[in-house]
């Protein structure tokens, strides 16, 4: 009944934000058209088709919100107009009371919030759907002296959020089936895929021990960086539902004003975030996918003045030693403008089929490309050069690889801080020696002396053992040599007596018809 109710609710936003007209104009003709189109009759809104599915989701609550959000790094599949809406998507919602939450952060850590923290803001300082943060103070222990007056934000699950975001997606995939059988562009758009990949972002965020893990590995990456700041995680005190790390202080990257009055130079605040962009993706390979405004701040402290502060992990992404060179390698031919390589590296890769002509896919890329270089980053929009390119890639049967959505995804939210902080940024020029050190790294002279490094624990362990190993294979080599002289002389003797055996069978056969036929000569003479 719950859940006829939730749909009955969902059914209705659709109808109150004009969906049904969007739903009705891209379905099948047939029986649910035309009662769709009796029913948009009454329909009392006449918003943008992409503002009308961004309202609606609004409408129906976080969980619909994130969804949307996700579903807005899909370029490839959604119109652009409809995609840039999306992006729009705030995920905001009321804080759950100050009691629940020290009745986790306790249940969590096992103890007292003044056994751990000299002092503890029980006003959240955010609040989303998934969970809400707190500022506080550390007391020194036996243990960790040190901790002595350190500032800590506590990161707490909202309670009850798992059994709504089950019923929730649930809803999800109802929706996602209707939409692959009745919307003619419907298997084109993988609703059910959609909702699936979002089912892991959102479980993933659930898990607050992996979120932590997860500003871990990007802190050890940027050990020593003076562009990018992560904050360190207290694990003694981190769970599956409280996570306890260093708070941060600086001024959100959207305050243009505040920033230039600190003196922070937003030319080189654009360059160093394409730089750690680029750094992340093919140096290392793990990436900081959630980069929106919201997530970023910069340091204006004296000692890390004008570095990003990077916040909320729960969503990365990971590329293999393959997709990072052959990423690589097509943005190199992209910045050169080598469309012929970029053709012939997707048809190496396999993400289209090996018949397709090169010459007829590089024209297809060029077309795209070609009018937006040598453009400062305010006259050119990479959402829009996707889209075409996606719009390109269809005619070519291109597979999207689902490990680069994510990619997708960051690449056009380091876009638009650019367009923020220097909207004169050319983008190829910045990034392109961050890619050409990486590539020179990968399979340069450089790139040699590196795997040798790499290697040598390994060879300093084998080097010893070459002669030991040289003559077992001597012996098992003249053994086996031994073994097969042995078995082909014995094959020999076998054909030998198998021959006789032949030869003297023949002769007996031949001695026996002669004498017959003497026998009966001398019979009838």
């Amino acid at each position: 009944m719950r859940q006829f109710l939730r749909l009955f609710k969902i059914l209705f936003t659709f109808w109150r934000f004009g969906l049904v007209k969007i739903v009705r104009d891209s379905l099948k003709p047939g029986l649910v058209k035309t009662l769709l189109t009796i029913v948009s009759w009454l329909t009392p809104s006449s918003y943008s088709r992409g503002k009308s599915l961004r309202l609606a989701l609004e409408a129906l609550g976080p969980i619909f919100v994130k969804f949307g959000q996700v579903l807005s790094t899909r370029r490839d599949l959604l119109p652009e107009d409809v995609a840039d809406e999306l992006a729009k998507l705030q995920d905001q919602v009321p804080p759950f009371s100050e009691a629940k939450s020290i009745a986790l952060i306790e249940a969590s850590l096992g103890k007292k919030i003044s056994d751990v923290f000299s002092s503890f803001n029980q006003k959240p300082v955010a609040s989303a759907s998934v969970a809400q943060v707190h500022f506080a103070v550390l007391k020194g222990t036996s243990k960790y002296p040190e901790w002595e007056g350190k500032e800590v934000a506590i990161k707490v699950l909202r309670p009850g959020i798992l059994p709504i975001i089950e019923s929730d997606l649930a809803l999800l995939r109802i929706l996602a089936g209707l939409v692959e059988k009745l919307w003619r562009d419907g298997k084109r758009l993988k609703p059910k895929e959609n909702v699936d990949e979002f089912d892991t972002y959102l479980h993933d965020e659930l898990d607050l021990m992996r979120e932590a893990a997860n500003a871990s590995q990007l802190r050890r990456n940027f050990e020593g960086s003076d562009k990018l700041m992560i904050p360190e995680m207290y694990w003694d005190l981190c769970g599956l539902n409280v996570m306890v790390m260093e708070r941060m202080h600086g001024i959100p990257i959207s305050k243009l004003d505040q920033l230039k009055a600190a003196g922070v130079d937003l030319k080189k605040l654009a360059s160093d975030g394409v730089e750690i962009f680029f750094t992340q993706v093919f140096h290392d390979g793990f990436f900081h996918a959630d980069m929106h405004p919201g997530n970023i701040f910069v340091s204006v402290a004296p000692k890390t003045f004008g570095r990003y502060i990077a916040l909320d992990f729960g969503i990365v992404g990971a590329l293999s030693d393959s997709d990072k060179n052959y990423l690589a390698q097509n943005f190199l031919a992209f910045f050169n403008r080598n469309y012929r390589r970029v053709a012939e590296l997707h048809i190496e890769s396999g993400w289209v089929p090996k018949e397709t002509r090169v010459e007829e896919l590089e024209g297809a890329v060029r077309a795209v490309c070609e009018p937006y270089f040598d453009r400062p980053l305010k006259e050119i929009s990479l959402g829009i050069v996707l889209m075409r390119l996606f719009q390109a890639s269809r005619r070519f049967n291109v597979e999207i690889q689902p490990q680069l959505t994510l990619l997708q995804k960051t690449l056009l939210n380091v876009e638009g801080l650019g367009r923020q902080l220097d909207p004169d940024m050319d983008l190829w020029k910045t990034a392109k020696p961050v890619l050409e050190r990486w590539v020179d790294k990968q399979i340069g002279i450089r790139g040699f002396i590196d795997r040798i490094k790499d290697e040598a624990p390994h060879w300093a362990k084998l080097v010893p053992t070459i002669p030991r190993l040289l003559v077992n294979w001597l012996e098992n080599h003249q053994e086996s040599q031994k073994s097969q002289t042995e078995e082909l002389m014995l094959r020999l003797l076998l054909e030998q007596k198998k021959t006789r055996t032949l030869i003297w069978s023949s002769m007996l056969f031949a001695a026996g018809l002669l004498g017959g036929t003497l026998f009966t000569l001398i019979w009838l003479g």
